[in-house]
């Protein structure tokens, strides 16, 4: 892949494009993916409205996914699972059910960044009202002599 070198641009690829930025593709892998600069890429979405919308709408469900993922971990969630043993030489399947507990740092993400004025670790005050400070010219007199 040279620089420079004109692109054979397919209507195929939007959906390519679309399915890979699902699976977690970046615009490098992308690039890798059809053979092209990642410069290329760029220059797809600004020219195929197509192609762009694809990407967008990619990755737009793989970041959903993310979210979802994030939000499980917050709040602990259950699932079917299955454990397998041997009993008396046999293999034996049971069905069960585990949990996995909240985690406080995926809890603590996600409110600082869907509720940040409330939780992000800066918090901004305002003052209102006014401090009145009323020394006589004695007591400046003292203060400035250091008595």
């Amino acid at each position: 892949m040279s620089p420079g070198r004109p692109t054979d641009y397919s209507e195929d690829y939007p959906e390519q494009a679309r399915k890979l930025c699902e699976l977690g593709a970046t615009d490098i892998e992308l690039a890798d993916f059809f053979q092209v600069d990642v410069r290329t890429i760029y220059r797809w979405k600004n020219t195929n409205e197509e192609f762009c919308q694809a990407v967008k709408v990619g990755k737009d469900a793989c970041d959903d996914r993310v979210e979802r993922s994030l939000y499980q971990r917050a709040v602990g969630y259950t699932f079917e699972s299955e454990k397998v043993f041997q009993f008396q030489g046999q293999i034996v399947r049971a069905p069960t059910r585990e949990h996995v507990p909240p985690e406080p740092g995926a809890a603590m993400n996600w409110l600082k960044n869907r509720r940040g004025e409330q939780w992000r670790d800066k918090q901004e005050y305002e003052h209102h009202g006014s401090v009145g400070l009323s020394l006589t010219d004695a007591a400046l007199e003292k203060i400035a002599a250091g008595k």
